[in-house]
């Protein structure tokens, strides 16, 4: 697989193609990250599962898979940000990392706020496994700095492991194109991307890290890389070859959809008209708007299914319509609490400030709930 730089790569398609394809993939992994996490966090599943017990049974099975979508999508957009060449190794990367770190964190505080007062309105009155137990102060210092999973602490709210996995793979290619330095970064990627495949997502006990993960984010990197070479049919022939041989190791289903993704990436890319041309106009822009609002919509959906569950299984505790129309509702609210979440906090310009003010209002609100907890 050759990944030097090619100074006379054959012209890709606009921009514009290979975005409009990552926000498909970022639109589908949302909306079936959300109705996983409906299904798999009840009652309201539960009372509803008769009435679609194959649907249901397969978004609590296969849903949570969508993540590797994220994954393939996440390193192909840090390639074309990191080193779209796969040449010049990026500057300031302590920078970079705390950057990137500012800029998830800063939603995330705020939504694992509202998480810590949903589950502290509806602990009295829903007695479910879904409701997280009141926090700790350690709980929550460790959710601040994305420590949660690697110290073995309860999480707080859904989906709170993939943002401390996402910051772990961003820096892991920050340092990885440093060290490598011109296209030898490159070079270095495929090789934990190599390692993770065939030997650390093969181990359960490394899932709280990125070297686990790194297998797929890394064939998104390559993705790119592949797509902006000289041949990329040879490349995406090689990409084909590497995720074969790891699967034929040892199959795994998220393996499988991870290579399917990245080397339709590469596709996309690499396609002389944009393949969503035909699309109306308006399907376009909804998909690239919820793409938009997709990190949002992960951040806030499990605090939305919180209090939509404890509301319909207060009034209609066992009425399967009426769960199943909640599950629905919960989700277009959740949408709409994204949308907001994206609007106040993460379209801004996520500076240390504001993020240390939204931790501290995650610090005291949790504390709160605590001594709520602790009085009750």
């Amino acid at each position: 697989m050759n990944l030097r730089p090619e100074t006379h790569a054959r012209p890709l398609a606009p921009e514009a193609t290979r975005l409009f394809a990552v926000d498909l993939l970022k639109a589908i992994g949302c909306v079936l990250i959300v109705w996983h996490h409906l299904a798999f966090y009840g009652p309201m599943s539960d009372i509803a599962y008769p009435l679609a017990p194959g649907l249901i049974a397969w978004l609590y099975d296969y849903g949570r898979m969508a993540v590797q979508l994220f994954l393939v999508a996440g390193g192909f957009l840090a390639a074309a940000q990191l080193a779209p060449q796969g040449a010049a190794a990026p500057q300031q990367p302590l920078r970079l990392i705390l950057r990137r770190y500012l800029r998830l964190v800063l939603p995330l505080a705020a939504a694992l706020a509202l998480a810590v007062a949903a589950a502290a309105a509806v602990r009295p009155w829903l007695d479910h496994d879904s409701v997280p137990a009141a926090p700790s102060l350690g709980q929550l210092l460790a959710h601040a700095l994305l420590l949660q999973d690697l110290l073995g602490m309860e999480a707080l709210s859904a989906g709170v492991w993939y943002v401390a996995i996402d910051l772990q793979l961003y820096a892991m290619a920050v340092l990885l194109l440093v060290l490598g330095a011109a296209w030898r970064g490159a070079l270095l990627v495929l090789l934990l991307t190599a390692l993770s495949l065939f030997w650390w997502n093969r181990l359960p006990a490394l899932d709280v890290s990125g070297l686990y993960f790194f297998g797929a984010y890394g064939l998104g990197m390559l993705a790119y890389w592949i797509a902006h070479s000289r041949r990329p049919l040879q490349g995406a022939l090689a990409l084909a070859v590497l995720g074969g041989a790891a699967l034929a190791l040892d199959f795994r289903a998220r393996i499988a959809l991870a290579l399917a993704t990245a080397l339709l990436l590469v596709w996309a890319a690499t396609r002389a008209t944009d393949p969503g041309r035909a699309a109306a106009a308006a399907w376009r822009r909804g998909v690239s708007a919820l793409a938009r609002i997709s990190y949002s919509v992960f951040l806030v959906h499990f605090p939305v299914g919180l209090l939509v569950n404890a509301l319909v299984a207060r009034a209609w505790p066992s009425q399967p319509l009426a769960n199943a129309l909640g599950m629905l509702a919960a989700f277009v609210l959740s949408l709409a609490a994204g949308w907001a979440l994206y609007q106040g906090l993460e379209r801004r310009r996520a500076t240390l400030r504001a993020v240390l003010a939204a931790q501290a209002g995650l610090l005291l609100g949790g504390m709160a709930a605590l001594l709520l907890a602790a009085d009750a």
